[in-house]
């Protein structure tokens, strides 16, 4: 514990006699110097129980697009819940947010919700088996796709293991015997699992920009060639834009790259916050949930307040400057670091696209998870405690989100933060 967090450091203790780790998540575990805890948010802007303000660039690990507490969400949840929170029935906001998701996605013509990332994959890939009578999942080494048995394999190994291995104690093995992995940006591999098991593969899933680790983009002509590969041996393309839909573009990665999957997988940012997920793709394929039999149920699937913040962030998410103005920000964030890490003579990668940037400190270049696995995390998770007691919140896994709430101003004093926090650690070595 370090003083400057003592009272949140007591209520962790004291949530742990209560709660499991005392997190609601067992990634923040991961948090450094221990779990934060936080009593309010606006904009890009955060306050502990220690009476600190940070800039936030952890945003709810993702979802926060338009920065906290946005006042057209604020208004339409407000107005929602004096009406109903929830009816165990359909009401309109069901298609008038189904109706603009798919506008915006031109592949897709049909599509389901969700709470929660892990349940958009789960049905995505029941969805996949179902149509091609199949059962074989190809996965990439490094990209995570919830945490459920079947498909958390291979998410975080040793940077030489290339085996298909769970990733937690008590799953079981039975659950993803029939995932399949290979590498990132690895075409020859890829040309080879579908050879190989051209008869036996239902699906391939990916994030099209690997955001879990590394923020690592396709190379040229990857995801055109997963394309080809699953439309030519009848296997169903997922990408898995839990991360990056509503968070690179309006229209996500078919639109930053030119290719469509049949189904694709949304969350975080698509309800700045508000717990929904949706798998949306080719009737044919979501249909399956009333035409053959598929089981697809939730209590909370299409949420009435869910919704209501859904549609007031689509529609602030269409103006024409929302996404410009990200992308502006997060190059200025991209752009001072690398020069910070240079000025400093630490050698570093940082990556970014729209919304997202990535730090990988004594890595001089990455293209899969193998680079992303040589990161230097023992002098991250220093800068890490560093930059908290500059006001600035960051997440484990070098990994910094950035909303429409975040001004030229909050990225200076970011940057201005990280080369005083950077040389210390420079100076010390």
């Amino acid at each position: 514990m370090l003083d400057n967090w003592a009272t949140s450091f007591g209520m962790w203790e004291r949530a742990k006699q209560s709660l499991g780790g005392g997190v609601s998540s067992g990634l923040r575990l991961a948090m450094k110097p221990h779990p934060l805890y936080f009593d309010r948010a606006n904009g890009s802007k955060m306050w502990d129980v220690d009476g600190h303000v940070y800039t936030d660039y952890v945003l709810g690990w993702g979802p926060v697009i338009l920065g906290h507490c946005d006042p057209d969400v604020t208004s339409a949840v407000q107005r929602q819940v004096q009406t109903a929170v929830t009816f165990g029935a359909q009401h309109p906001l069901e298609y008038l947010v189904a109706e603009k998701v798919l506008s915006h996605l031109k592949f897709a013509e049909r599509l389901l919700y969700s709470n929660t990332g892990s349940e958009a994959v789960q049905i995505a890939i029941r969805l996949a088996r179902a149509v091609t009578g199949r059962y074989k999942i190809l996965k990439f080494i490094g990209h995570y796709h919830g945490w459920s048995d079947q498909i958390l394999v291979s998410y975080r190994p040793s940077p030489h293991n290339s085996s298909v291995h769970g990733e937690s104690t008590g799953q079981s093995s039975k659950a993803y015997e029939d995932v399949l992995v290979v590498h990132w940006n690895d075409i020859s591999e890829v040309e080879r699992i579908f050879q190989e098991h051209a008869s036996e593969l239902a699906a391939v899933i990916a994030e099209p920009v690997l955001g879990n680790s590394g923020v690592i983009e396709p190379i040229d002509g990857f995801l055109g060639r997963l394309r080809e590969l699953a439309s030519r041996y009848g296997a169903v393309l997922i990408f898995d834009e839990v991360i990056t839909g509503y968070r690179i573009g309006i229209s996500g990665a078919s639109q930053r790259y030119g290719v469509s999957p049949d189904l694709v997988t949304l969350g975080k940012a698509i309800a700045n916050g508000f717990p929904l997920s949706v798998v949306a793709g080719r009737a044919e394929i979501v249909d399956q949930v009333y035409k053959q039999g598929v089981v697809h149920a939730g209590s909370f699937n299409g949420n009435p307040v869910v919704l209501a913040a859904c549609l007031a962030t689509l529609n602030k998410l269409e103006q024409p400057h929302v996404f410009t103005s990200i992308d502006d920000r997060t190059r200025q964030l991209q752009t001072g670091l690398r020069e910070i890490f240079r000025r400093n003579r630490i050698p570093a990668t940082v990556n970014a696209v729209t919304g997202m940037v990535q730090l990988l400190p004594g890595v001089e270049s990455s293209v899969d998870y193998r680079d992303y696995a040589k990161v230097n995390w023992e002098m991250y998770n220093e800068l890490t405690v560093l930059l908290l007691s500059e006001g600035q919140f960051v997440m484990p896994g070098g990994r910094l989100y950035v909303s429409l709430s975040h001004t030229v101003e909050d990225i200076s004093e970011t940057l201005q933060a990280f080369e005083r926090s950077v040389s210390k650690i420079a100076n010390k070595t």
